[in-house]
């Protein structure tokens, strides 16, 4: 199993985001995360990233205990987050960015195999390259969050929230990244409050309600559920 969440308990101050989450992703897979603003999807993503403590619970990946290790220690190891909001720096350069992603590297020639990557992915970055990234558009936006995530080389990429302010044909070519994605060996955690584009990308999911996992499981049977048609499919 590439990555192993059990228990996992996270509190800010005296209110608990999440309560005794457990998760696992194995390697090559892509996994689901949803639920409404407020379950705890990004809280879970933030305590995986070392950005949050966790109150209890362990955090293993590719068997290791990577719990209460720093952010840059974790991204080393090979998890990388593509944030909610994105947080690129918009007074810098596209190709800037994509080399900040980079930063903890030192291997060249798979920096410029990676940097060939997103190219293909995302012809459009290629086209911008000396424009500020606060200038692109919000697709735009995110496909450089999504390159310089990319450009850290990651086994598992974290993406929270993605589709977040986007229109709703980005957010189709956004399914069909995750999927490229997928295929050239990247798993992905994604967390997401658009269901259809989560359960449209996934193989397996859970739902959060209140820093609580209701449902888990494959694809069909979330998308069967009657928790899931209630709360997030209009059923």
């Amino acid at each position: 199993m590439l990555l192993e969440i059990d228990n996992l308990t996270v509190r800010y101050g005296k209110s608990t985001a999440v309560h005794g989450v457990s998760l696992r992703v194995s390697e090559g897979a892509v996994v689901s995360i949803i639920g409404a603003n407020g379950s705890g999807k990004s809280t879970v993503l933030r305590a995986l990233m070392g950005m949050v403590p966790a109150a209890a619970g362990e955090i293993r990946f590719k068997g290791d205990l990577i719990s209460g290790l720093e952010t840059n220690d974790i991204v080393r190891r090979g998890i990388v987050l593509v944030p909610e909001g994105r947080q690129l720096f918009p007074y810098l350069s596209v190709q800037s960015n994509l080399k900040l992603g980079a930063s903890l590297r030192k291997d060249r020639d798979g920096i410029k195999r990676d940097l060939d990557l997103v190219f293909e992915l995302f012809p459009r970055l290629k086209e911008r390259l000396s424009q500020q990234a606060g200038t692109l558009s919000g697709g735009e936006q995110q496909m450089l969050a999504i390159g310089r995530g990319l450009m850290a080389d990651p086994t598992l990429l974290c993406m929270d929230e993605p589709s977040l302010g986007l229109a709703p044909i980005v957010i189709d070519q956004l399914a069909e990244v995750v999927k490229d994605i997928n295929q050239r060996g990247v798993t992905v955690l994604l967390v997401e409050q658009n269901v259809h584009l989560a359960l449209g990308v996934a193989g397996t999911a859970c739902a959060l309600q209140v820093g609580r996992v209701v449902l888990e499981g494959d694809i069909e049977t979330v998308k069967s559920s009657d928790v899931v048609k209630k709360a997030y499919l209009g059923g």
